[in-house]
């Protein structure tokens, strides 16, 4: 399986030189059109344990990375909760992916942690010798698990850029205290757009830049080693529902995502492709609701307000991966490019109908204000004694829609991306209390008015040292990335 850049068909590599450079010299991302032709056992799959089921997913999708269940073992074992990884649990009428049982309480953690031992690996294949410096901007959680999952890790190191004042408080604790030898946090005075495209521009300014040796790469899900971990949780969900006599195998599942990226739910996308029985992906957005319209007219408009809501982590305006997907459905290398030119350029674009229509016929779509977000964290407390943050409760909002407008019998599960622990404030406003000062405070409030425990990891954020103090604007961090990288210590 080899991959190709978005942009440009005629510039290929393996899998291993993909996940090493992250993205490609072009600025597009790395794709490859053998998904459409998959032929992938998947049934037998579903009778393997979380790891052995990882391990044969990524290397069908990876096939250059030799002894991939020595990765999977070093990646997650001892760090989740259970071996299981990502449980399913069953919530009144539907069902509930908790992937939020890794070291940060974010589902980034199923792919950072395997990510970090998919670089190495990816080095030591390719000849790298010098260091790999991982470039990262995050709305919230990628940040955390990419420092987690990196820290230490020989011949890497990596920058993290969060939007100032865009992350909630636990979030931004758990990325300033970060320790490592080879960690770096820095905030941008803008939001997570402006940090998302100053990653992506230093990439393409970099091109062929002498950086002492050191080559830049991403942990992003524009890089593919970031998001093809998270095709497995989509087998994983299926694997549980048919063990528990909820479905028989090849009958379908509905899966409504929370997503601002679209990487999270393009991985379901690939699950589907490689033969995964997904009914409908559910497309869910907060107020920033650039992929409804795009889901629901083929236009996609940046040029709209922009709203920091109670689920920063979907406060995004440009979906970044939705580019692998316009190729996938086009096959059309410089259609994919003219597309991202316009949005360049202009801010917007719009498919044709033809490509609207393949769209459509596999993905729905609906968005939630932070208002109704809050009543759902509310009512699913009070009915089902079931506590989600806020980007579950957009995820569950949108899955009553569409639940109302479906007349087949099909399960839908819906992803639950975080802790609700990451987002203190929001989630006991929804239940009707009046949050304390302190985020850190406000976790044992949520704690004693719940009964539910909080993790271990952000339990013991309160008592860590603030490490990374550092404040750019968005225009200096290419500047800010050079002079990193020409330190011999951080």
């Amino acid at each position: 399986m080899n991959y190709q850049s978005t942009r440009n068909r005629c510039w290929t590599v393996s899998s291993t030189r993909a996940v090493l450079e992250g993205i490609a010299p072009d600025g597009g991302l790395y794709i490859s059109r053998d998904l459409l032709q998959a032929d992938f056992d998947w049934r037998s799959l579903l009778e393997e344990d979380t790891f052995t089921m990882s391990r044969r997913i990524l290397s069908a999708l990876l096939p250059d990375f030799d002894d991939m269940g020595e990765l999977v073992q070093r990646g997650y074992a001892g760090k989740f909760e259970s071996d299981e990884l990502t449980p399913l649990v069953k919530v009144g009428d539907r069902y509930v992916l908790e992937l939020f049982h890794g070291p940060t309480s974010a589902f980034k953690d199923v792919a950072l942690s395997i990510l970090p031992q998919l670089i190495t690996a990816a080095r030591q294949s390719e000849g790298v010798s010098g260091d790999t410096v991982i470039l990262t901007a995050t709305s919230g959680d990628t940040g955390k698990a990419a420092l987690e999952g990196f820290r230490d890790v020989p011949g890497t190191r990596i920058i993290v850029f969060y939007p100032e004042g865009g992350v909630s408080a636990v979030q931004q604790a758990q990325m300033v205290t970060q320790e490592g030898r080879n960690v770096c946090v820095c905030a941008v005075r803008g939001n997570f757009d402006d940090a998302q495209t100053g990653v992506k521009n230093i990439f393409a300014q970099c091109a062929g830049m002498d950086l002492g040796g050191a080559r830049l790469s991403s942990a992003n899900s524009i890089n593919i080693g970031r998001l093809a971990p998270q095709v497995v949780y989509y087998f994983k969900a299926y694997a549980d529902l048919v063990h528990a006599g909820r479905i028989r195998v090849g009958d379908k599942v509905h899966f409504v995502v929370p997503t601002g990226n679209f990487g999270d739910i393009l991985a379901g996308y690939f699950a589907k492709l490689l033969g995964l029985p997904v009914g409908r992906l559910v497309c869910a957005s907060n107020a920033n609701d650039v992929l409804t319209e795009f889901i629901s007219t083929g236009r996609y408009n940046k040029c709209r307000p922009f709203y920091k809501t109670i689920s920063p982590s979907m406060d995004i305006l440009v979906s970044s991966n939705l580019e692998r997907l316009l190729y996938l459905l086009c096959g059309d290398e410089k259609y994919v490019a003219s597309l991202m030119e316009q949005l360049a350029a202009t801010g917007s674009y719009q498919i044709h109908d033809e490509m609207l229509a393949k769209l459509q016929a596999l993905f729905s779509c609906g968005c939630c204000n932070d208002e109704t977000a809050e009543k759902t964290i509310g009512k699913v407390w009070a009915k089902e004694h079931y506590l989600c943050d806020p980007h579950t409760a957009v995820a569950w909002t949108v899955a009553d829609q569409f639940m109302a407008q479906q007349t087949d019998k099909a399960p839908v599960v819906v992803l639950s991306t975080a802790s609700p622990y990451k987002f203190p404030a929001a989630v006991l406003q929804a239940l009707g209390r009046k949050p304390d000062e302190n985020e850190f405070a406000m976790m044992e409030q949520l704690r004693r008015a719940t009964g539910v425990s909080v993790p271990k990891g952000l339990a013991q954020l309160q008592n860590k040292s603030v490490l990374h103090r550092d404040v750019i604007d968005r225009e200096d961090m290419l500047s800010y990335v050079l002079k990193k990288v020409g330190e011999a210590q951080w």
